[in-house]
């Protein structure tokens, strides 16, 4: 097994606030990999749910277990939990995966307690800030034509007016829930807009089919703004959805001229946002989604691409913490 400097002579102590580890499919986990990377470099690799999160004299603290996690089973031998205040680590990792509901939003609240010398990723209010389907709508000239609202008649006029087929899906979804195509004409589209927004009280967002769905929807991951690997997700037959857990299949795939353009046109603002741990959606040559809750796809692009991105990030965030030392000594 490789093993890797720590830096400046000091082991890394590393907070996971994520999903029960029973949860975790290791087969495909991203937050796996970046805790099993964590302990081949000889860190100190913690972890809690959201729940465990408290307050105490304006503090974050956790109670929280160590654990050791390997690459065959048992992958993950857990110590016992303690209570800890958050600035005890170097780097506190969000990866709880959404919804992101009210909960999730409670989270980035407390991580805000967390104390300067602690490095969190990705940064909560910056997570707060980044609905993943509504922030892409701030470049809209990468977007499909979209449409937000939870007016029926307002979506069904909108509709009537686009060129073709129309996809509707609630603004806070994830993995393709509630994910459906329609069109003017669609008899069943007034109680599909019912359902969608409970009656006229959710917001919606409409947007204009992409038809290179049927050749796949691309993840790209990116760190620190820049794209490091990228997959491509083709739906199964008679499914328009390009999510893993429900099908699609992962294949190669090459990095357009368009997705290029679209990186290089978010990728300063991820950087600014201190988003290190980024991946993008996008269909032909528009950009669907930007996730920065608990972005996952590192094994299967490790597998497409022969890399290791999750020896990427932690070197990215490694030459972060780096960076935030010298800052406090100088």
């Amino acid at each position: 097994m490789a093993s890797y400097p720590s830096i400046a002579g000091s082991v890394v102590k590393t907070l996971y606030v994520m999903d029960p580890l029973d949860q975790i499919q290791v087969s495909g986990d991203s937050t796996y990999m970046l805790m099993l990377e964590g302990c081949r470099r000889g860190g100190q690799v913690f972890w809690c749910t959201p729940g465990e999160l408290f307050a105490v004299g304006g503090r974050c603290h956790a109670n929280c277990a160590e654990v050791k996690v390997a690459e065959t089973e048992p992958y993950f031998r857990e110590s016992s939990t303690q209570d800890r205040d958050l600035g005890w680590f170097d780097v506190v990792w969000l990866r709880k995966d959404p919804p992101f509901d009210i909960n999730y939003v409670f989270s980035t609240y407390m991580l805000d307690l967390v104390p300067p010398q602690t490095l969190v990723l990705n940064d909560p209010a910056s997570i707060r800030d980044a609905n993943e389907k509504m922030v892409a709508l701030r470049y809209p000239e990468l977007v499909p034509p979209t449409l937000v609202t939870n007016r029926i008649d307002r979506a069904m006029a909108w509709i009537a007016d686009a060129p073709g087929k129309v996809v509707i899906k609630p603004w806070d979804g994830n993995g393709g829930r509630g994910v459906l195509v329609t069109n003017h004409g669609d008899g069943n589209l007034r109680s599909m807009l019912e359902l969608l927004t409970a009656e006229q009280t959710i917001h919606i967002l409409v947007q204009q089919f992409v038809p290179e769905i049927k050749d796949g929807d691309k993840r790209i991951i990116l760190i620190d703004g820049e794209p490091v690997g990228w997959m491509n997700r083709v739906p199964q037959p008679g499914d328009h959805r390009g999510n893993m857990h429900v099908g699609a299949t992962v294949e190669a795939t090459d990095l357009s001229e368009s997705d290029q353009k679209i990186c290089e046109t978010i990728g300063p603002w991820l950087k600014e946002s201190n988003l290190l741990f980024v991946g993008i959606d996008t269909i032909g040559t528009t950009m669907t989604e930007i996730n920065v809750t608990s972005p996952t796809g590192i094994q299967e692009i490790n597998h497409l691409m022969n890399c290791h991105l999750e020896r990427d990030i932690t070197d990215a965030v490694e030459s972060k913490l780096a960076q935030l030392r010298r800052g406090e000594s100088s």
